[in-house]
């Protein structure tokens, strides 16, 4: 099967997200490295904070979403990056135990005026909790190599 290039991310697609199975060790073992705050560390002291109980770090709930965006399509795309997030939103606390899943939908896209050979769609990303609460939102642009330009890369 061909790889989805850039006319494939056409306004309205959407693409569903595998489900991401949220560990407590790899919560604790995520902050510890980057995100050392108690609420991400400890559970008492989590109990104690406005969370209300151990949650991941926000930075690991982007990352376990590229993750899923990665199994999800990306890695059968001709994706070249991203120049950037324009927002992310963490919206409820993603505690151990919790089972991700969502949906990234293409808003816009357009060809490069510079660079006819790629293009760029507009991507919202939302995740969810196995209780249908939305976890995560956010909007970036991704960048594409179109059909005829990944037919001659692969050549």
């Amino acid at each position: 099967m061909a790889k989805r290039a850039f006319e494939d991310f056409t306004e309205g697609v959407a693409f569903p997200l595998p489900p991401y199975r949220v560990t407590k060790e790899e919560v604790i073992a995520f902050a510890s490295e980057f995100d050392p705050q108690p609420f991400h560390l400890d559970e008492a002291a989590a109990a104690k904070s406005m969370l209300g109980g151990l949650s991941a770090s926000g930075w690991h709930t982007c990352a376990m979403m590229m993750r899923m965006m990665a199994d999800g399509f990306l890695n059968d795309s001709t994706s070249q990056g991203s120049p950037g997030i324009d927002f992310v939103k963490w919206l409820r606390p993603v505690r151990p135990g919790d089972t991700l899943s969502g949906t990234v939908r293409v808003l816009s896209s357009r060809r490069s005026a510079s660079r006819p050979t790629i293009g760029l769609a507009k991507l919202a990303a939302d995740l969810v909790n196995d209780r249908g609460e939305t976890v995560l939102a956010s909007e970036y642009t991704v960048i594409l190599l179109t059909r005829e330009a990944a037919a001659e890369q692969a050549a």
